[in-house]
């Protein structure tokens, strides 16, 4: 029994009130008199209708029945009246009630059975709620989305991982308007009609795509309709699938874009060890070319698994409190040199104090410094780099709904190069994809930073806007929901990591 049922109970077991509630027990006292009064006045009539007793005898022998059958009545309406109220007491209670002392013996009687019931129905419903609280802590600490649709498909409850998964709002919503997906909904609506346990497989579409194993188990007897409540639990397999798919990718990629610089290096050791064996001056030259190759695919490789890292943990939040303000600090710090060889100033603007967000350190010191190393890279030399922090509606920003304060951080990035032209600014975070591909190369390019960015961003829930205009320069700016946290004065990690 729910709390619910007991509340309902308590809400129709209250004693009756008004001028009904006061004229029942009377008129019960009455109609109880009568009904003991009227076999001894029968007798009576007849004993004298046939002569064997005088009417004074006859008299008295009423008034005696009278008021005996008055005296027993009203015993009987004592005792009825206060096992009434004892009931009503108990009915009402939720802890022991003392088992009054007036009254009968024989009512006494039922009162103390009446208590040891109401004694044993307590402890049974405090073990069933016990139980129940404790199922449900289990269930709300379980990590997998759990959720309960009724006979109607209708979701009747869900845990702390399903709510987190699909929104707040749950309770009483078709699980149609939850997964749209046919597979799911089709698995749902067979085991609903009295099918077997059903497993599917969907994709979640959303800011980052994740892959869910859902199962679907019946329980519980069949309603009226023959149909049958279900748990519906989900089990996320992105990292799983991810896992596959990027070592493919990674083979694909590596084979594709190491091939160049590996030809390079083979061709350069033939020639050091064959026509070239006895030229220093080609050695050095050669040498020098060889060692730049080396690099450029250490720098590959890098990138790769700096990106393959990302994408495998793309799908789940981070959780650390970070400052943006001294991430960008230390970016610029960092590269200051690199800008000063291009004679290029960066500047950071922005308000005072920390712009805190819910995030991964190293992941957005590497955010940060891939947007500077390339705006020093294409920037023109004797120019500015412009690192800009600012708060603004997250709504306005393209986040929708956020937790917390409703803002979002924008990060700005700005470079006053030679800009990109307008086709290929969808394109700029693919893999491998280069607007000029010999200036990429020469700089030291990968064709992986913005594909970087673009993941990093899809993981903190933010988003990546790119503006730029031939010849006045390029903006890269990326939005974050901004957290109203304490940083206890924690600072971000600063561990390096590869710019592209």
């Amino acid at each position: 029994m729910s709390t619910q049922d007991v509340d309902e109970t308590d809400r129709t077991a209250k004693a009756p009130e008004g001028s009904t509630g006061q004229v029942l027990p009377w008129l019960r006292f009455v109609v109880g008199s009568a009904l003991l009064l009227l076999p001894t006045l029968v007798i009576l009539i007849v004993v004298a209708r046939l002569g064997q007793i005088s009417t004074t005898a006859l008299t008295a022998m009423a008034g005696i029945s009278i008021v005996t059958s008055i005296g027993l009545g009203w015993l009987n309406l004592r005792d009825f009246r206060t096992m009434g109220r004892y009931l009503d007491a108990v009915s009402l209670a939720k802890d022991a009630v003392p088992v009054p002392e007036e009254g009968s013996e024989a009512a006494r009687a039922i009162n103390l059975r009446v208590a040891r019931l109401h004694r044993s129905w307590r402890r049974r419903l405090e073990r069933q709620r016990a139980q129940s609280k404790i199922s449900r802590d289990m269930l709300e600490a379980v990590t997998d989305p759990y959720l309960q649709l009724d006979e109607n498909a209708i979701v009747v409850s869900a845990n702390a991982a399903a709510r987190e998964l699909f929104g707040t709002r749950l309770l009483g919503r078709d699980i149609a308007t939850l997964a749209r997906h046919p597979d799911l909904l089709g698995a749902v609506s067979e085991v609903l009609a009295g099918g077997e346990r059903r497993r599917v497989e969907f994709t979640l579409r959303g800011p980052v795509e994740r892959i869910l194993e859902a199962r679907v188990t019946p329980f519980g007897d069949p309603g009226a309709n023959g149909s049958r409540p279900i748990i519906l639990s989900f089990y996320d397999i992105t990292t799983l699938k991810r896992t596959d798919q990027m070592r493919a990718d990674f083979i694909a990629n590596a084979s594709h874009e190491l091939r160049t610089p590996l030809s390079s290096l083979i061709g350069y050791l033939e020639t050091l060890r064959g026509p070239a064996k006895d030229d220093v001056e080609a050695h050095d030259r050669f040498l020098a070319i060889m060692q730049e190759q080396a690099l450029r695919m250490g720098r590959l490789v890098n990138d790769l698994m700096s990106l393959s890292r990302i994408e495998l943990v793309e799908h789940t939040r981070p959780t650390e409190p970070v400052s943006l303000r001294g991430v960008a600090s230390h970016v610029i710090d960092a590269l200051a040199l690199k800008a000063e060889s291009r004679r290029i100033k960066l500047v950071l603007n922005g308000p005072p104090g920390d712009m805190p967000v819910i995030g991964d350190s190293d992941q957005l010191t590497q955010l940060v410094q891939n947007l500077v190393d390339n705006a020093i890279k294409y920037g023109a030399t004797d120019s500015e780099v412009t690192i800009s922090l600012s708060t603004v509606d997250a709504r306005a920003a393209g986040l929708g709904e956020t937790e917390g304060s409703g803002r979002a951080v924008a990060l700005s990035v700005r470079d006053r190069g030679a800009g990109i032209p307008r086709e290929h600014l969808p394109r700029l975070t693919e893999r491998f994809y280069r607007v000029d591909p010999a200036r990429s190369r020469a700089v030291g390019g990968t064709g992986l930073g913005l594909a970087l960015v673009k993941h990093i961003t899809n993981r903190h829930r933010g988003r990546l806007a790119i503006d730029s205009e031939e010849g006045r320069g390029s903006t890269f700016t990326v939005y974050l929901p901004l957290q109203e946290i304490a940083l206890s004065g924690k600072q971000p990690g600063h561990r390096g990591s590869s710019a592209a």
